[in-house]
């Protein structure tokens, strides 16, 4: 009864959401909220299984409409555009009344060279209606993933996984990486996918759709090859959570093992350290529990434990036996071997990853730089003792001025004082100042110490013969003002006497004025010290070798190392040279942030790709590099704007604000050029793009092509560097002005532009 009611209810509210049609004119439909769609999952949901995915959340106007705003690339959410755009109801109709024709939705993109391979990708229509069943699939397996399944969910990106293996990994000693051969996802591994998806869709509808986009080649999904999430074309969104439903099995197989772990090897609190004795020796045992660690980004699958090598190799054999036979994958058995976490680097998310103690992460300071921050902080204080006493010198000298004017006048008017008290406030005041001087001067242990160096050295009394010759009222008076001298200048914990005096009878008074702060530096060398021996921590490097040469490889430096002009790019405007500098910059900027030597990562984009744009400017006005940095400053501003971080930015950028960065090879591997005709009368290729006017042709043109380099080669192409598929190499595109700057800049990816869209162009 109650079920019957709430379909009622959720029939009643979606259909006044999605409107009906009458006389061939769309009534206005609404955006789903997220809260509605969990509300329209869960109505979907009976006996364990979710039924009718397709015809009743799919094919919703409401949901078709939520992933045109998802996929759009403005921040509009015109209802009324993405309808005439579309078609929802039409599109929403023909999904259920399962007519919907995905072969009539593709678009087979043919490359440019005889030896590319033809590429299918799907039109705007298709991909809403993807976007919608990715949105679905969202709903029902979000709450299903591990918390160490990374890639392709709302707030878990790299930047995540990093944080992760930087704040929660402790004392790792083992790890190994689970290697893939290229291999593409089809036949098998589509089939086990739908026996994966069943378990919770009973939808045969929906289930022959996905499959029917494998079968057209809509999406295609290689096991081993470039990494995932960069943003190009051939990667459909669609395609990441489907990789995640695909590894969920094995992930929770994963959390098992940990729990498993975990409550075998449980963790003592540090109150309850165990003292073991050996012989007559008493020493307290550091606990370190057997832990199991592991982040997968896509098919990037990282094991770390904490424990033998023996249980690393058994926690791998069973994984990578489930991979082969519950997966249907080939494993590299070369590539998944065991390391040491302390003495090999691993290479994990385009990133180097090793443990090292603390001390490493964070250095004490060096003797140098204690000298330098003690040298600026007395200067400092220094520097507001002295504007205090300027002031009160001012005050005071002004209150004299005052009195010394007001008893003048006094006196003018023949007024009579039984006392001076002009020269007994003087002596007042004066008495205060010296009260205060002195008090001041005693609390300060430097001082005192250093005028007790000042006033004891030079010691002539202690001799003997000296003091035998000289009178002893002299030699007493001495011997007390000494006395007298240590007593009040040299702190009482500070002053060491020895007991034995020497044969001149004069005590050895050893002082330390900084008895307190070297206690506190043993305390703290100690602490470091055990924490080393005892603790060990993630270092997440960037890798500079595989950057350099990635620098080299684009063409921003030479051989040597120096940065050189790039002549494919003098066909650009001016602003739109600096706009591909500043988006390859940002989007290096952003993606290694989070990594222990960004600095040289900073150093390669403030001074290789900011030099290499200079030139290339002089390059195409055919004038001197300071000629060059003149005109646009070395901010290189162009029409008063500034595309490219500016050095001050560069130097504030770290890790204090992580956030999943955008896609990194989406600008590197590609060059926009803007073609000399007039404006076309097509739309611009941008996902949604209402903008009309200032629409102009951009051919693309390809790294990889222009190299005459095969990405797939790792001795020419550098390795986690991905690549645009040929088939877009010199193709053409319509983008307005600001969708164009956008994707100059990597605001938006090649995912967010319409690819079959495309005109040819002699």
């Amino acid at each position: 009864m109650f079920r019957t009611l709430l379909n009622k209810s959720l029939r009643r509210r979606f259909s006044s959401i999605a409107g009906d049609v009458s006389d061939g004119i769309y009534c206005q439909y609404n955006l789903i909220a997220n809260a509605d769609l969990e509300t329209l999952l869960r109505n979907q949901y009976r006996n364990g299984k979710f039924h009718d995915i397709l015809q009743s959340v799919v094919a919703n106007p409401s949901v078709l409409l939520g992933a045109c705003r998802n996929i759009s690339v403005g921040s509009q959410n015109n209802t009324s555009f993405f309808v005439s755009s579309i078609g929802i109801h039409r599109v929403s109709m023909e999904l259920k009344d399962q007519s919907f024709d995905v072969e009539a939705c593709c678009v087979r993109v043919v490359s440019s060279r005889k030896k590319g391979v033809p590429r299918v990708l799907p039109d705007m229509k298709l991909k809403v209606v993807m976007e919608a069943m990715r949105m679905a699939l969202q709903g029902i397996y979000e709450t299903r993933f591990v918390t160490f399944s990374y890639g392709g969910r709302v707030g878990m990106g790299r930047h995540t996984a990093v944080r992760y293996l930087k704040g929660s990994i402790r004392n790792p000693n083992w790890w190994f990486r689970v290697g893939f051969p290229r291999q593409k996802f089809e036949g098998k591994h589509v089939n086990r996918l739908m026996q994966l998806m069943a378990e919770k869709i009973q939808d045969a509808v929906f289930l022959d759709l996905v499959k029917k986009l494998f079968d057209t080649n809509v999406i295609r999904i290689e096991i081993g090859g470039l990494d995932w999430g960069r943003g190009f074309p051939q990667e459909i969104q669609l395609s990441w959570i489907l990789i995640n439903i695909y590894y969920n099995g094995f992930d929770h197989l994963i959390q098992d093992l940990r729990l498993e772990t975990q409550m075998d090897n449980p963790r003592i609190s540090p109150d309850k350290d165990v003292v073991e004795e050996e012989g007559n020796r008493k020493f307290h045992g550091f606990h370190n529990p057997l832990r199991v660690y592991a982040v997968r980004y896509f098919d990037d699958i990282l094991l770390i434990t904490s424990g033998s090598k023996l249980f690393t190799a058994d926690l791998k054999n069973k994984l990578v036996y489930f991979l082969e036979t519950n997966l249907n994958l080939r494993i590299d058995k070369q590539r998944t071997t065991i390391h040491s976490a302390v003495k090999e680097k691993m290479a994990f998310m385009g990133m180097e990853l090793q443990a090292v103690p603390p001390s490493i992460l964070h250095p004490p300071m060096s003797e140098k730089a204690t000298r330098a921050q003690k040298k600026y902080l007395k200067m400092k204080s220094a520097q507001v003792m002295e504007l205090k006493n300027a002031r009160e010198t001012r005050r005071k000298k002004l209150g004299l001025k005052i009195l010394n004017n007001v008893f003048t006048k006094l006196k003018r008017y023949g007024v009579q004082f039984n006392s001076n008290i002009e020269k007994d406030n003087i002596k007042v005041i004066f008495r205060g100042w010296a009260e205060g001087a002195v008090e001041e001067f005693f609390s300060s242990k430097e001082e005192c110490f250093n005028l007790h160096r000042a006033l004891s050295s030079g010691n002539f009394l202690g001799l003997r013969k000296i003091r035998d010759q000289l009178p002893t009222e002299l030699v007493d008076s001495y011997d007390e003002f000494q006395r007298n001298l240590d007593k009040y200048l040299l702190p009482s914990h500070s002053i060491i006497q020895n007991s034995d005096e020497d044969d001149n009878g004069n005590n050895d008074v050893m002082s330390d004025s900084d008895g307190g702060e070297s206690e506190a530096e043993k305390e703290m060398y100690a602490k470091r010290t055990v924490e080393d021996l005892t603790t060990l921590c993630m270092r997440v490097n960037a890798p500079i070798e595989l950057v350099r040469r990635t620098v080299k490889m684009v063409g921003f430096t030479n051989l040597m190392g120096r940065p050189r002009p790039i002549k494919l790019l003098i066909s650009l405007d001016d602003s739109d040279i600096v706009k591909w500098y500043a988006g390859i910059g940002n989007r290096w900027l952003d993606y290694y942030c989070c990594c222990r030597n960004f600095k040289l990562v900073k150093t390669i984009v403030s001074y290789h790709l900011r030099f290499s744009c200079f030139l290339t400017l002089a390059e195409k006005h055919e004038s001197t590099k300071l000629q060059t940095i003149k005109h646009y400053t070395k901010d290189l501003k162009v029409e008063d704007k500034v595309y490219f971080p500016t050095e001050r930015e560069i130097k504030m950028m770290g890790d204090n604000n992580l956030s999943d960065p955008r896609p990194v090879d989406g600008v590197s591997t590609m060059i926009l050029v803007k073609l000399a005709l007039s404006e076309t009368s097509k739309p611009c290729a941008a996902h949604f793009c209402e903008e009309n006017d200032s629409v102009a042709l951009y051919r693309v043109r390809l790294l990889q092509n222009r190299l005459n380099v095969d990405p797939r080669n790792e001795r020419k192409w550098v390795a986690g560097l991905g690549a645009i598929d040929e088939c877009l190499n010199k193709k053409c595109f319509p983008f307005c002005l600001k969708h164009a700057n956008d994707l100059y800049l990597g605001n938006i990816s090649l995912q967010d532009v319409d690819c079959t869209s495309f005109i040819d162009v002699l």
